[in-house]
């Protein structure tokens, strides 16, 4: 592993064990807003060709943090577009993000797919307008943007699995995921969504012959949308995704498994991450495209790399356990800031609105005001491959992040007057 990797994985062991020594203080109402470093306009056009097509374009690593949607009518003011996802995305900013993800959602009755309601929680537009006015926060802060359309199954089966049965009912299904996406489509072309992902998890459809009916779907988006495409893959079928190559990147939800026994010691974990590294890697080389790791994530209990897909609501009995979150996010990330096929990635997730902690489990993704986030304010304020060439000085200034929740300059622990004790 070269010096980025090396430094984050050295970085994250010392920011433990202090954090670990000195607890987590209680996180302030609010971090101040700080605008991002502003970058050259990405554009399909604009990306060199080839799987390290990214790290030449100069438009540097996609540090990208999802904010999940708080749609509801029973929680006014919560949602996308509001005084509360400003706060949402001034703290992405204050952890060194310069994307990020937001993810509308369409309702699917059940795993039969007889269509798309793009009603969901509240009316579409309403939904269309907070969407809108979520972009323009995230521009204002100098965040790009990827708009993520999602699919919810209503019946509890996984998206993936979804099967209309026979030809007629694959057609139908076509046509109404069609209107779904092409709407969608048009909200990020009308807010300046710098890029769009056609799909989630569509692993009946996308992974098998049926896939030569999505691809008159992504012409017809590209007609409608000017921004890049990705599709976001399962971490397991996208080496048999069909579509890529039709598209601008390998979007990859990589919930990937780093060890397969409980209590894993941290070095065997980066043993893994450096196994899946090399296999995406291999994988953006064999599509002659980038990647974009459009999740990642891990719960906050014991053990969360064994199985990292298990959702935190159908847990019991759970171990909350933020060391090794922490330790997963710093296996997992580190091997991808040495990859130049590695456009960057997107943490699953933080929420529309910060403050609101019935959105899941204390043992759940979100890394905010944990050791985690520690991890990932060293990761963005790295060097990374996908950066493009290292500048003369481009380290000066850099500092490591020391206390979940607090943003800003710290004294070393081991120097006088620090805030450790």
């Amino acid at each position: 592993m070269s010096r980025g990797g090396c430094a984050l994985a050295r970085a994250a062991c010392a920011a433990l064990a202090v954090s670990a020594a000195v607890g987590a203080p209680v996180r302030p109402a609010s971090a101040a807003p700080r605008v991002a470093q502003q970058a050259p306009r990405v554009a399909p056009e604009h990306l060199p060709y080839g799987a390290e097509g990214w790290a030449v374009s100069g438009w540097g690593g996609v540090r990208g943090v999802t904010i999940g949607p708080i749609e509801n009518l029973r929680h006014p003011g919560r949602g996308y577009g509001t005084a509360a996802s400003g706060r949402a995305m001034d703290e992405a900013v204050a952890m060194g993000a310069t994307w990020v993800s937001l993810t509308p959602f369409g309702r699917v009755g059940d795993g039969k797919g007889t269509g798309v309601d793009l009603v969901f929680e509240a009316p579409f537009e309403e939904n269309r307008r907070n969407v809108l006015a979520a972009i323009a926060q995230a521009h204002a802060r100098g965040l790009k943007v990827l708009l993520v359309p999602h699919l919810w199954v209503e019946s509890g089966e996984w998206r993936a699995l979804i099967d209309p049965g026979d030809d007629a009912g694959w057609a139908r299904w076509a046509e109404s995921y069609r209107r779904f996406l092409l709407t969608w489509a048009a909200v990020a072309r009308e807010g300046g969504a710098e890029m769009l992902s056609v799909g989630v998890e569509l692993r009946s459809w996308v992974t098998t012959p049926r896939a030569a009916s999505f691809l008159p779907i992504i012409e017809a988006v590209r007609r409608v949308y000017p921004g890049l495409l990705t599709y976001s893959a399962n971490w397991d079928d996208v080496e048999h995704t069909l579509i890529f190559d039709a598209l601008d990147l390998i979007g990859i939800n990589a919930f990937y498994p780093l060890a397969e026994r409980e209590g894993a010691s941290f070095e065997e974990l980066l043993r893994g991450g450096r196994k899946v590294a090399a296999g995406v890697d291999a994988v953006a080389r064999a599509w002659g495209k980038p990647i974009l790791l459009t999740e990642i994530g891990y719960t906050t209990r014991r053990d969360p790399a064994v199985r990292p897909w298990e959702w935190p609501d159908r847990m019991k009995d759970v171990v909350v356990d933020q060391r090794s979150q922490a330790e997963a996010y710093a296996a997992v990330i580190a091997p991808f800031l040495d990859a130049r096929t590695c456009a960057g990635f997107f943490v699953w997730r933080l929420y529309a609105d910060p403050d609101d902690v019935s959105q899941e489990a204390e043992w759940g993704f979100s890394p905010r005001g944990k050791l985690a986030e520690l991890v990932l304010r060293d990761a963005f304020a790295a060097r990374w491959a996908a950066d493009g060439p290292r500048l003369p000085g481009d380290a000066l200034g850099r500092h490591r992040a020391r206390t979940p929740g607090l943003f800003g300059w710290e004294l070393d622990p081991d120097e006088p007057g620090s805030l450790f004790p």
